[in-house]
């Protein structure tokens, strides 16, 4: 465990090489990914099949030796264990029955009963935990209750999650009594993960840049201060990364206030502002756009060099600023490891 430098990291120790992951690694872009998801039939019987799912985390590890193995699920699987009909439509993502009313949001399921759903997840936790090489951590993850929320009130993604917007402005009591409820049970399904063998969780506010000011706070801060304290209560030994993806001024004292061990960047951070503002509360994760894995060359090598020494000072996990894209070039993720490590 002590020779794991992810963990290393997220302990605030500054590494020369810092350990490297990727948000996505398993995935489309993956020739493997897409042979393995075939055999699956689709998404979701990919997700809740523990052998397929661990083969598809466990696909970049070999490829690649990344330091940490991140769990392949998805964040909408948590509305579907609260009672949510779930689907995804191909070429245009997933799509869920809405929640609007406060009648709806009283008939979604008791977090305890969200694990009858969600066991063939932890399974492929345990699956995980025997088989990934000793030195790779194992990250579990969650979406975060706002980011969450927006897709359970609008039923799909939207460019500027305008229905919880409304919702959140309009029934204020409903919204949070559904943002209550998600993170109820994140909070459940995360510790879930951890006794399954996560050593480490992250939380995904992918939304989080739409909220401002005191709504930021009551909705993206607290709710991730409400679940890492309850983890750190259950599980007091296993880190959090928290992600409040687009939160620019709002990242300066997010870990302070919510308690993560790690902070994780967007690629529209800059990289020295981070290191001053951010870096000297603890671990920092990020930040290289996900274009570069598409476009590759010396801007890929630059940029990953570039943003290796502005965190050089301190604790610092190398990452994507978000997920890669399909469109990526795995010879360009093998050019950013080569980079970062020589």
């Amino acid at each position: 465990m002590a020779e794991k430098t992810i963990l290393r990291a997220l302990a605030g120790e500054t590494l020369p090489t810092p350990p490297i992951w990727m948000m996505r690694q398993a995935g489309r872009y993956l020739p493997e990914y897409k042979a393995t998801r075939a055999q699956a039939g689709d998404f979701l019987s990919l997700c809740y099949n523990p052998d397929l799912a661990a083969e598809v985390t466990l696909q970049p590890i070999r490829r690649f030796g990344f330091d940490a193995a991140i769990l392949f699920a998805d964040i909408l699987l948590v509305p579907q264990a609260l009672g949510a009909d779930l689907w995804f439509v191909t070429g245009e993502g997933p799509r869920l029955s809405t929640i609007t009313a406060r009648d709806q949001v009283d008939a979604l399921r008791s977090t305890d009963a969200i694990h009858d759903t969600l066991n063939p997840v932890y399974e492929t936790v345990r699956i995980l935990a025997r088989e990934l090489p000793s030195e790779t951590t194992l990250i579990g993850f969650a979406g975060a209750p706002w980011t969450v929320a927006t897709y359970m009130i609008a039923g799909r993604g939207t460019p500027d999650q305008g229905p919880a917007h409304a919702l959140k402005d309009e029934d204020r009591e409903t919204f949070e009594a559904l943002l209550a409820r998600i993170t109820d049970a994140t909070i459940e399904y995360l510790s879930a993960q951890i006794e399954a063998g996560a050593e480490v969780v992250k939380l995904f506010d992918s939304w989080a840049g739409s909220l401002s000011g005191e709504d930021f706070r009551n909705y993206a801060l607290e709710p991730a201060k409400q679940i890492i304290a309850a983890l750190k209560a259950r599980h007091p030994n296993v880190p959090i990364i928290a992600f409040p993806r687009g939160a620019k001024e709002a990242y300066i004292g997010f870990a302070n206030e919510t308690n993560a061990d790690c902070v994780a960047l967007d690629q529209f951070t800059d990289a020295d502002w981070a290191a001053e503002h951010v870096q000297k509360d603890g671990c920092v994760q990020g930040n290289l756009s996900p274009e570069h894995m598409v476009t590759g060359g010396q801007a890929l090598i630059d940029e990953v060099r570039r943003i290796k020494a502005a965190f050089s000072g301190g604790p610092h996990i190398f990452n994507l600023g978000h997920g890669i894209t399909p469109d990526a070039d795995p010879d360009n993720v093998a050019l950013m490891i080569e980079t970062l490590r020589r």
